[in-house]
């Protein structure tokens, strides 16, 4: 459950708040973007942007996510150190400890990037504890490139809607989905439930 989890292995909350204004900083910059056309590209507001980006806002996975379509990046790359202050690459193993971990505080739910770091392979895994009765819409579609992903539950059971389709999985169930749709995820159930994400994308964009 998410109130067991030891503090020796979560991230402080301001201390996520920052590297995620670092990396949001540092991915607008290095693309060029200006606070007007990044708002324009992702649905935030210009002014929640820039409050994200000074570490003083807590922001929803669902603002989040706008943000990391608009910057044409995967959500778990969100949670990266900062290219300032990354530390050497230290191989292909992510030790437990070392894993950040972010809780959603509209919804709750808790992810973990499990993936090493700075490792050029196309596919991310992250952990997923979603609280009972917990549910998050994310209304990005199609994006600049395609993003496939697979869920895979591992405890429990949670509602996923692509579009106009609905999937209940229950454990050991798994989903490939693509991210080009607006989607919910819903743990209709008065246990959390985990699951593990698999998320790759193409290296070619969209025409």
């Amino acid at each position: 459950m998410v109130d067991s989890v030891s503090t020796m292995e979560e991230t402080t909350v301001s201390d996520l708040n920052q590297r995620i204004a670092e990396r949001v900083r540092d991915l607008r910059a290095g693309q060029g973007l200006s606070l007007d056309v990044l708002a324009g590209k992702s649905g935030v507001s210009r002014s929640m942007i820039s409050l994200i980006e000074r570490g003083e806002s807590s922001p929803t996975a669902v603002v989040l996510e706008k943000l990391a379509a608009g910057l044409g990046v995967m959500l778990a790359s969100l949670f990266d150190t900062p290219a300032a202050g990354a530390p050497a690459p230290s191989g292909p193993v992510a030790r437990r400890e070392d894993q950040p971990q972010w809780q959603d505080p509209a919804s709750g739910y808790l992810r973990r990037n499990v993936s090493p770091p700075g490792v050029p392979q196309p596919m991310q895994i992250v952990e997923v504890q979603f609280p009972p009765r917990g549910r998050v819409a994310f209304e990005t579609g199609a994006r600049d490139r395609l993003v496939h992903q697979q869920v895979w539950v591992l405890e429990g059971a949670i509602d996923i809607t692509l579009g106009g389709e609905r999937h209940r999985l229950r454990e050991g169930d798994c989903l490939a989905m693509q991210l080009d749709r607006p989607t919910m995820f819903h743990n209709p159930t008065r246990k959390p439930t985990r699951y593990a994400v698999v998320i790759a994308s193409d290296t070619l964009a969209r025409r």
